[in-house]
């Protein structure tokens, strides 16, 4: 984890003072630490300690002058590499589970795209009572890290699980994260995402339900492992988080070809997530088609370029290709030949067989094949999880080249 760039949130609490050793100890490894800490934590430890431990000013408030200038809490976000919060109270973590933004470490949390560590500390019936346990579990369902507590003698002389864990453990648990989910480091990664729109007149057009999660939640992991992520997506309304994700726009299935067909050869993989139409109309009406005294409207159509066909014929041997396949019966069957036809690596199985799974959900249940004759299922998942499945399969292969 050395040369990471760290924000360390301190809060109230009679730990803070472990921020100190925490601090020193991360210099020491090479990194960067910034912290920002709340006007309670500072009856506990001094800004003055901890700047010059840190060799940065403290954070604290949103205007360190009076001159206009203040501090951004995007900035800050958009700077670390990880955010770690030690020790965390039960009013910061109930702040951060509600989206109670009126300190700046909570801003900066709710501005972060990087991932994000709490380290509770508190006496143990704050830590057991459920309003804190149901702020806990909603802080891991947001994708937080928590780093549990440990049992040990508390400020109430009452002994029970509240105690911040150490800090030499905190900082272990920091280069595990990163030893594991760093792995991509260096590596550029193609995604494809969401339908294609292929236009009849100026005011239709032949689409499909693809939302486009997927291959974001797909973009997100493979940024937050360390790649340079290239996403071209169509038409679809999700907003991409990582600065690592650079993102290309297009609407056809033909745009959707070029830019994928460009990008692909700098790339050392490819996850071909999007649902490409198959077919598009033959002949594209420059103004609306009006109503007439016709009963029927006859659209033909030709074929779009297969862009799985193409990129599995440039594909060297350096680098790796993985697909999708939505079927309807027979999936197994029907994307391993997929995948052996087009020359992929691997290739990931969705059904709409499955409620929960497929298009406009927030969960899927997928199958990872691949050439080598392995077939992994999965239960439902969310999609982002789904998608740390998938990445883990693709490194695999990566690790490989």
């Amino acid at each position: 984890m050395d040369g990471k760039k760290i924000i360390l949130g301190i809060t109230g609490s009679i730990a803070a003072y472990k921020a100190a050793y925490l601090i020193r100890a991360l210099i020491k490894k090479g990194d960067e630490v910034q912290v920002v800490m709340t006007e309670a934590a500072k009856e506990f430890i001094t800004p003055l300690t901890l700047s010059t431990l840190s060799r940065r000013p403290v954070v604290s408030d949103f205007f360190s002058r009076r001159d206009g200038s203040w501090n951004s809490h995007v900035d800050l976000g958009l700077w670390a590499d990880v955010m770690l919060i030690a020790p965390a109270t039960a009013s910061t973590i109930g702040k951060m589970a509600n989206g109670i933004a009126d300190n700046m470490l909570i801003t900066t949390y709710l501005s972060c795209k990087v991932p994000v560590f709490v380290a509770p500390a508190m006496d143990l019936d704050m830590y057991a009572h459920p309003a804190t346990q149901q702020n806990l579990e909603r802080l891991r369902s947001f994708g937080n890290h928590l780093i549990e507590p440990a049992v040990g003698e508390l400020a109430s002389r009452l002994t029970g699980k509240g105690r911040m864990e150490d800090p030499n453990r905190i900082i272990r648990v920091l280069d595990d994260y990163f030893a594991s989910h760093n792995s991509l480091h260096g590596k550029k990664i193609l995604i494809t995402a969401g339908p294609t729109y292929e236009k009849i007149d100026p005011v239709r057009f032949i689409g499909n339900y693809s939302s486009g999660k997927m291959g974001f939640a797909l973009a997100e992991v493979c940024a937050e492992r360390g790649a340079d992520v290239r996403l071209i997506a169509g038409p679809v309304s999700i907003r991409t988080r990582h600065p690592a994700i650079r993102r290309i726009d297009v609407e056809s299935a033909e745009e959707m070809y070029r830019a994928t067909i460009d990008a692909f050869p700098d790339t050392d993989a490819a996850i071909l997530s999007a649902a490409v139409a198959d077919y598009r109309p033959e002949k594209q009406d420059h103004e609306k088609i009006k109503r007439n005294h016709k009963q029927q409207m006859r659209l033909f159509c030709v074929q779009t370029k297969d862009i799985a066909q193409s990129l599995g014929g440039m594909k060297r041997p350096d680098q790796v290709l993985a697909g999708f396949a939505l079927e309807t019966n027979n999936g197994v069957v029907r994307a391993k030949e997929k995948m052996l036809q087009k020359n992929l690596d691997m290739i990931i199985l969705n059904s709409l067989e499955d409620e929960g799974a497929g298009f406009r959900c927030d969960t899927n249940k997928v199958t990872i094949i691949d050439r080598e004759g392995n077939t992994t299922p999965f239960p439902l998942k969310d999609k982002k999880d789904v998608a740390v499945d998938i990445v883990d399969k693709l490194k695999t292969f990566i690790d490989r080249l």
